[in-house]
């Protein structure tokens, strides 16, 4: 790939980052980020694999954000891997998914290392956000 290529990539992505990073996520941008974050995670995680397409700027990222300021429960960690963009950091975390088909956007829901809750594209693409965050706020309301 070109630099200049990269370089575009990086610009037009900063705000998708930013978005969930305005929210309180932490943004895991590499293989070892992910390792270390899960190696020592305990309590409730909510992950979000997050993408340059459109069910995740207008259904995923939003849904996520509004189930957060809405919702009195909160998981202990948020964090988040960009798919395509930091494809180590995704690999790895997807390695913790086993039991899910690799899948952009999705939100997961983890207790200390395992998966109790997951939202696949499938579920985020032509649905509702009210229908996403209630989807989230359900399973924040059984594991957090």
């Amino acid at each position: 790939m070109s630099m200049a290529y990269e370089e575009y990539m990086k610009q037009l992505v900063k705000p998708m980052r930013q978005e969930l990073t305005q929210a309180g996520f932490k943004e895991l941008t590499n293989e070892e980020e992910v390792q270390s974050f899960m190696q020592d995670v305990s309590g409730t995680s909510l992950v979000v694999i997050n993408s340059v397409c459109g069910c995740a700027a207008g259904l995923a990222r939003p849904a996520v954000t509004q189930a957060l300021i809405t919702h009195e429960k909160e998981p202990d960690h948020l964090v988040t891997v960009f798919a395509g963009q930091d494809k180590e950091a995704t690999q790895k975390m997807r390695s913790y998914m086993t039991d899910f088909e690799a899948s952009s956007p999705s939100i997961a829901l983890l207790k200390d290392q395992k998966v109790v809750h997951f939202i696949p594209r499938e579920e985020i693409e032509d649905h509702a956000v009210e229908d996403i965050v209630a989807n989230l706020k359900g399973a924040m309301d059984l594991h957090c």
